[in-house]
């Protein structure tokens, strides 16, 4: 193990119940930032450079925000098991959650040639202004893309050691540490789908779906629920219906995602609004555009929306009217709400307390963007 465990001890509950999700996020954060500074401590004592420019950067991008849903989901699938155990395991496999999170958003970044995350310039973007700023010699950009596959590194390893501190410490460790490993291999499946589908110029809406539940659905909501079930102690029935329950949330998130990587606004999402278009990514909102149009017959938008090389602002434009006059954009915002109805009504088979289908609701709504028959635009 890396370092001594967290000093953070476990939260009061209040006196009328537990934590709610929303309390269960801070505690989380806080037992983060004990975790990060001990990580710290221990990356100055190996090497002060390595420290600065790659550990410092961990800490500081986990620190920046995001919305924190996977440890939301993970504190939601230990109370739909009953909430009973230790309660600092699963604030730690949430923050555990975050670190792991840290290392893919970065590496997407490199990955995407994302310039910005989370309102400021990506990891490897940073790293290069660095190496400019230095007067380093070599390039820049291979710099800062190698740097930053350190920094997505380094975040991995501490995800790692937390999640492992935190099953050996679990009467259920080996089921967490069997769930942690199986979305890690998952994460790592739809990345590489997603690198050959834009390799290979797929284009059909299967395929789509596919990269889409393997890169972000399984670990954005269904692994999450699961890490926490199982914490819980859950099995069977109530286990199975979580996990079709984050499913289906999961690929809500990832349907709105892909609006938001095509219609988004910067100001609120935090990232651009024409990466996917730009870059002709294959998205399920594209594919089903494709489709559309070529059913359709017509021949400009299928033209548009068919794979090929990068897109120019001229392009990204006729690509937003084509997916505005194929009805893809109408398709893929009712396909959101439907897969998040179902997934309250797979939640609704736990037979978690009512409170706990409550928070569910709500974190389903922030997380496919669908609220009360108006959608909204967060930053992923």
């Amino acid at each position: 193990m890396l370092g001594p465990p967290s000093t953070v001890t476990e939260p009061v509950r209040p006196a009328d119940g537990p934590l709610t999700a929303r309390a269960a996020v801070q505690a989380a954060e806080a037992e983060l930032d004990a975790v990060l500074d001990a990580r710290l401590r221990q990356a100055r004592d190996v090497d002060p450079v390595y420290a600065r420019d790659v550990a410092e950067r961990v800490a500081a991008f986990v620190r920046r925000g995001g919305k924190r849903l996977r440890t939301a989901f993970a504190w939601c699938g230990w109370r739909a098991a009953g909430g009973a155990g230790d309660v600092t395991a699963v604030l730690r496999t949430g923050a555990a959650l975050e670190l792991l999170q840290a290392c893919a958003l970065v590496h997407d970044d490199v990955m995407d040639g994302s310039p910005l995350r989370r309102g400021a310039p990506a990891v490897h973007v940073d790293l290069a202004h660095a190496h400019l700023g230095a007067g380093m010699s070599g390039s820049a950009d291979a710099f800062g893309a190698s740097a930053a596959v350190l920094v997505g590194d380094l975040a991995l390893a501490w995800a790692d050691d937390l999640l492992t501190e935190t099953a050996l410490r679990s009467p259920y460790g080996e089921r967490l540490h069997q769930e942690w490993q199986d979305m890690r291999g998952e994460m790592v499946a739809g990345q590489y789908r997603d690198l050959h589908a834009q390799a290979t110029g797929a284009s059909g809406v299967d395929e789509a779906l596919s990269v889409a539940t393997l890169k972000s659905a399984l670990y954005t909501v269904e692994r999450p629920l699961a890490l926490g079930a199982v914490l819980g102690g859950a099995d069977g029935p109530a286990l199975d219906a979580l996990r079709a329950a984050g499913r289906c949330a999961g690929l809500a998130f990832q349907l709105r995602d892909d609006l938001l990587g095509a219609f988004g606004d910067p100001a609120v999402t935090g990232k651009p609004a024409d990466d996917d278009l730009r870059t002709r990514k294959l998205t399920c909102l594209l594919a089903v555009g494709l489709r559309r149009a070529e059913a359709a017959g017509d021949a400009d938008a299928a033209a548009a929306l068919a794979p090929g090389a990068g897109a120019g602002p001229d392009e990204v434009r006729r690509m937003r009217d084509a997916l505005e006059r194929t009805g893809a954009r109408a398709v893929v915002e009712a396909t959101i709400a439907e897969l998040a109805a179902k997934s309250l009504r797979h939640f609704a088979r736990t037979g978690a307390e009512p409170a706990v289908s409550l928070e569910f609701t709500a974190l389903v709504e922030r997380a496919s963007g669908v609220v009360a028959g108006r959608t909204t635009g967060e930053a992923a």
